[in-house]
């Protein structure tokens, strides 16, 4: 038995090895003798980690391994809490220490963890490398690849989908996968994920997970006793035999070892003791039928799994794909076996880059097919959970996918690019004329037999030349007559341009009609027209009646096609059956044939009716061997046509001619024996030519490959050095890595602090580059410029103005030329704006554009017309020959004009602000005045003038007649009083 390692990248980027595989594929772990529990958990996970502890016994000869989202700024004292819950030893884990039953290792802060040859590695979170908090995810997919079969996954309570994608990898490589049942989960986010997802064994509470481990470990122990058994092999195919009757699959060529192992997990699962328990309980239960039939299937994919064959692919072999193909011929791709659908749009995703780099408008046609009708209807959808995100680059994901509540959907051009069907590739028919064929991680779950018989199929679907992608752990056998390897490192191969395949179908076992319908076993294949013409019908009889016997072969001699009874000529040779036209020559055929079609081959020369004589065991028939080449046929390739013709000799007279004719045919025999040396020896000469070239060729090949040597190890000598060199230049990049990221720190606290400066001095500010196209604005420019966000790099000129009969635009031109700051007064609206257009300068004082701000001057504006219209006013007053004086609601004197000044006396500069009567030494202080003064409350805005005679101590008597009118300014409030004065 062989064993075969596969190495692979570890989500945390090291190389660790998958667990091994024997021939019978049973996957065994890589370094662990004993299960490894991946116990993954969020929010409320301590509660439920403290239960699973204290039912779990202490000496179950399990190692457990705990991921738990934990706080990144704080110290995790996890493995203090739960050391108080279990016997067992519980640590926090440190890099690279290896797993050991009946202990308990914890993840610690800021790290993601996975499990490589039995032992922990730990990274750096992709959290603070700015990726999804997705460690449980992460370990999971290393436990699966690490142990295979062997793994165990636990989800618990927590919040989002982390574990689902993990859960999905182990049950593909068949482990055990459990989940706590929501309703006891405190936050039930990711086992409700992992439930809708269909990769939950068993929905359990957690105090009775402990059990469903134990008994998990007693049926791996029961299988290992079992194995190879006959009565079991029976039982499980009476099994399979319900299974197939039911849902029309077949199961029965998959690998026993992993039917034998989901079916025993399902009898588990339902307490049954043996497989005959199971076989009634499915009588019994019809739904359990479709139960144990999605058990079965093994939807593990993802999107751009084994990223190097992808980057491989896009590289090398599509770009061949794409180039020099007719306008309007499509390329024609099958993914089989697509489960969910990731690998098909992974493809659409690089075709769509290539077209897009290239500027090629090119149809894809992408069949992607599947015997699981859910996982159809997921790939159709194109809603993938959040956690894809660790598999699809940022840029990939901005570009092919929208975000949604519930994960990202795949983008409408990529879907229409993937068409989605049920198809089995084991009993319907394949798709034709492919340029590619992917079927990764399908046919290591087969049995060889059926392997065997997929690959005239695969052959058969593509096109020559077409790509065939097989994962890691596949090949295609011994099936190197159908196809050449391109990169045997990534299982990469390309079709031969054969009919082998064909044959191979044509005596397969996998027939592509419905079930009962006969199929004869010397049939010579289906009929590829229909005789319903009388030109046909006409055509065949004469080719059967005068065409010539006939063998259609390939360049190599192997038989494509026999007309006529070729008996005669051909005979099944002794010893292992042979197709070959040259093995199954008559005596006396063999040399004349061989030399025809070396010259058929060589020369493209047809040799016609060539006499030969051709022994049998009762006759020697002379024969007339013709070998004509025929051109290029569909499939690119040129075939032999080798006719025989009999030739009929004279009948000899009787009597004395007797001895004659004896004497010529014994002269026929030496002339045919001559014939024949000749022939020999020019073949012979023929043969000692070609192995003195042959000879010659590998004298230089071995040379070159003396000097590829020299210069090998030459080369080895320059990669060490440069090693040292790189070494070198790598620890000068971290120090340059360390100061940019000190840089982009600053640089993102300058911008945030830029950012609120702009939001908060309330002036407008437009950023324009020397093509006046707009970099940047603020929110207080859109009421200037109707901006919106999506104005970013378009003309300035495009935007609407609010502006009134201002360009701003000849402006910033005149700035770009001459480098000189314009400054003015503009209106928009009823808002006045000091509008500045100044030089933008870099760093480096590079003038790269123009910057236009505008400050909200209209208060200042107002106020200067105010002051203006106030200054006109007193000029116009002060003309006015009456004493006038204005006062406020104190009866304070706010202004006056000259007249009133002149007439009587008193100080403009002192007196203003003023009471009136606290002016001109008391004169306005008397009871008169007082009492109609006071009238000015009243609601009326004008008076009836009052008429007076009073001493004043300047003036003496004065008889004045005084009128009272208000003063209303703008918002209609009355707060002054205007007095005029005349004086009688």
């Amino acid at each position: 038995m062989t064993n075969h390692k596969n190495t692979t990248a570890s989500p945390s980027g090291d190389t660790h090895q998958r667990a091994t595989r024997d021939a019978s594929g049973v996957a065994h772990p890589a370094f662990s003798p004993f299960p490894v529990v991946a116990i993954g958990a969020s929010a409320g996970g301590l509660e439920a980690f403290e239960q699973f502890f204290r039912a779990m016994p202490a000496d179950s000869g399990m190692g457990f391994v705990l991921v738990q989202h934990l706080d990144p700024t704080h110290t995790s004292i996890l493995s203090e809490i739960l050391q108080r819950s279990t016997a067992m030893p519980v640590v926090e884990a440190v890099q690279q220490m290896p797993i050991e039953p009946n202990r308990v290792y914890v993840i610690p802060p800021n790290h993601d963890m996975v499990i490589a040859r039995g032992a922990l590695c730990l990274s750096v979170s992709s959290r603070l490398r700015g990726g999804g908090q997705m460690a449980i995810d992460r370990c999971f997919r290393s436990l699966a690849e690490d142990q295979g079969e062997y793994a165990v996954g636990i989800v618990l309570s927590g919040t989002g989908t982390d574990g689902t994608l993990g859960l999905r990898a182990i049950h593909g490589a068949g482990g055990l996968c459990l989940v706590q049942n929501p309703a006891t989960a405190k936050y039930d986010g990711m086992p409700a994920s992992a439930i809708q997802a269909g990769f939950a064994t068993q929905v359990l509470a957690v105090e009775d997970m402990p059990k469903a481990l134990e008994a998990d470990a007693r049926l791996r122990r029961l299988m290992l006793q079992n194995q190879g058994a006959a009565a079991a092999d029976k039982r499980l195919t009476r099994v399979l035999m319900r299974l197939r009757s039911a849902t029309g699959h077949d199961f029965s060529l998959y690998k026993k070892s992993t039917l034998g192992r989901r079916i025993a997990r399902r009898m588990v699962q339902h307490g049954l003791a043996d497989i005959p328990a199971y076989e009634r309980y499915l009588a019994e239960h019809p739904g359990e039928v479709q139960a144990l039939f999605h058990e079965l299937l093994i939807n593990v994919t993802s999107f751009f799994r084994d990223p190097e064959i992808f980057g491989y692919l896009k590289a090398s072999v599509l770009p061949g794909l794409l180039a020099d193909r007719a306008v309007g011929d499509p390329l024609r791709i099958w993914v089989a076996g697509c489960a969910t659908g990731e690998e098909a749009y992974s493809l659409a995703m690089l075709l769509r880059e290539l077209a897009d780099e290239q500027h090629l408008d090119l149809p894809v046609q992408i069949y992607s097919t599947d015997i699981d009708a859910d996982a159809i209807a997921i790939g159709r959808a194109g809603l993938y959970p959040p956690n894809i995100a660790e598999d699809v680059s940022p840029e990939r994901l901005r570009r092919f996918f929208l975000k949604e509540d519930k994960g990202y959907r795949v983008r409408k051009e990529i879907r229409e690019m993937v068409i989605f069907a049920l198809q089995s590739v084991i009993k319907d028919p394949p798709f034709t004329r492919l340029d590619v064929l992917s079927c990764r991680n399908l046919l290591i779950y087969l049995e060889p037999e059926l392997q065997d018989r997929l690959m005239p199929i695969f052959h058969y679907a593509l096109k020559p030349g077409g790509v065939l992608c097989l994962s890691p752990s596949e090949s295609i056998g011994s099936h190197q007559d159908l196809f050449e390897t391109v990169e045997r490192k990534f299982n990469i191969y390309r079709a031969k341009s054969t009919l082998a395949s064909r044959r191979a179908l044509l005596n397969s076992r996998i027939a592509w009609t419905p079930e009962g319908t006969p199929s004869e076993p010397g049939a010579a294949g289906p009929r590829l027209l229909r005789e319903t013409s009388v030109t046909e019908l006409a055509r065949r009889a004469l080719l059967q009646a005068f065409a010539p016997a006939s063998v259609l072969t390939e360049l190599n001699g192997d038989i494509l096609y026999v007309h006529g009874e070729t008996g005669k000529y051909l005979r099944l040779a002794p010893g292992q059956p042979s197709n070959n036209i040259l093995d199954m020559a008559r005596e006396g055929l063999a040399l004349e044939l061989r030399e025809a079609m070396r010259q058929a081959l060589a020369d493209g020369l047809p040799t016609l009716d060539r006499e030969i004589a051709v022994h049998s065991p009762d006759q020697t028939q002379p024969v007339g061997l013709s070998v004509r080449v025929l051109p290029g046929s569909g499939q690119g390739h040129k075939l032999l046509l080798v006719s025989f013709r009999d030739i009929e000799r004279p009948v000899a007279r009787r009597g004395g001619r007797k001895s004659k004719s004896g004497l010529s045919a014994e002269a026929l025999r030496i002339e045919e024996l001559e014939r024949e040396l000749v022939l020999s020896k020019q073949s012979m000469g023929a043969m000692v030519e070609e192995q003195q070239a042959s000879n010659e060729e590998l004298q230089s090949t071995n040379e070159e490959l003396q000097s590829t040597n020299e210069e090998l190890q030459s080369t080895n000598e320059e990669l060490e050095t440069s090693k040292e060199e790189l070494q070198s230049v790598n620890e000068e990049l971290v120090t340059v890595n360390s100061e940019l990221h000190s840089k982009v720190e600053q640089l993102t606290s300058m911008q945030d602090d830029m950012k609120n400066l702009l939001d908060n001095i309330s002036v407008g500010a437009i950023f324009l580059d020397r093509d006046l196209m707009i970099r940047r604005f603020t929110h207080d420019a859109t009421s200037v410029y109707r901006l919106v966000a999506t104005d970013l790099g378009r003309p300035l000129a495009d935007i609407r103005s609010e502006l009134k009969d201002v360009d701003l635009l000849a402006d910033a031109r005149s700035v770009l030329d001459t480098l000189t700051p314009i400054e003015r007064e503009v209106q928009a609206g009823n808002t006045w704006y000091l509008a500045r257009t100044q030089p933008y300068r870099t760093m480096d004082n590079v003038i790269d554009g123009v910057v236009l701000t505008f400050n909200d001057v209209t208060e200042r504006v107002q106020a200067i017309a105010a002051r203006r219209a106030r200054d006109l006013a007193e000029a116009v007053v002060d003309t006015v020959r009456e004493p006038l004086v204005v006062l406020d609601r104190q009866l304070h004197i706010v202004t006056a004009n000259r007249a009133y000044w002149s007439h009587f006396g008193g100080d403009p500069t002192g007196d203003v602000g003023h009471s009136l009567y606290a002016t001109g030494a008391g004169q306005w202080d008397f009871d008169t005045m007082r009492e109609w003064l006071e009238a000015m409350n009243s609601p009326e805005r004008t008076f009836k003038a009052l008429e007076l005679v009073h001493v004043f101590p300047a003036l003496g008597q004065q008889r004045l007649k005084i009128s009272l009118r208000r003063v209303s300014e703008k918002g209609g409030q009355t707060d002054l009083v205007l007095l005029s004065i005349q004086v009688l």
